[in-house]
């Protein structure tokens, strides 16, 4: 299969920012006097766009704030971090170096918000590389519905079967298959409690872009 196009997932997959998400997950809370709850994601109903989760959270915990306000917050608290520290996972500037001198098409389907994206792919010098971005603010069901990579591949003109998704959490995973795209998984911290299931269900797993690097040549 030669493939045409490539979308990534952002946080967990092109940059190793979960940890910054868990950091304000603490914070916002402690902010209202709440402990984070060791299930506060696990009864989550529908997507996980940046929107279903703020929604999430109003209701979970009946807050007066609106989703949009929430948004805002999160978003303030953590637009430093993706300016100045937070990174792209080892290989994966090399791995779209790659693609784009193949002219393979790439897009960005997160679940993050838009202004978050673009800020981070700026910082980390690969904006350029990404023809389109979809993210969770859009007015899109959120992984594990295909509506976010769907979108993408429309926007790369692309067909859905020759597109190949990186991910790495099983909803994306979920999503990738729902939109009939082929997924290859990243290891990453945060998801090791569901890497027995991501490796199930992906087409392809890796620890890191090196060993993607090396499966995509060996493929193409």
């Amino acid at each position: 299969m030669i493939y045409k196009a490539v979308i990534f997932d952002l946080d967990g997959t092109l940059i190793d920012s979960m940890g910054v998400w868990h950091r304000v997950d603490g914070e916002f809370l402690a902010k209202r006097g709440i402990t984070v709850p060791p299930d506060l994601f696990q009864n989550v109903e529908g997507g996980n766009s940046i929107t279903e989760i703020a929604q999430y959270f109003k209701e979970k915990f009946d807050f007066q704030d609106s989703p949009e306000s929430i948004i805002a917050e999160w978003t303030e608290m953590v637009r430093k971090h993706y300016m100045q520290d937070v990174k792209l996972k080892p290989g994966a500037k090399e791995f779209l170096e790659m693609l784009h001198r193949q002219n393979i098409k790439m897009g960005v389907g997160t679940s993050n918000s838009l202004e978050l994206a673009n800020i981070v792919l700026e910082a980390n010098g690969v904006l350029s590389y990404f023809e389109t971005i979809v993210a969770g603010c859009s007015n899109l069901r959120g992984k594990p519905f295909p509506d976010i990579f769907l979108r993408v591949a429309s926007q790369l003109d692309t067909s859905p079967n020759n597109c190949i998704v990186m991910e790495d959490v099983l909803v994306g995973v979920q999503a990738a298959h729902a939109a009939e795209m082929q997924v290859w998984a990243i290891e990453d911290a945060n998801s090791a409690w569901e890497a027995s299931a991501i490796r199930e269900e992906a087409d392809f797993y890796a620890s890191d872009y090196r060993q993607i690097q090396r499966y995509w040549e060996q493929i193409h």
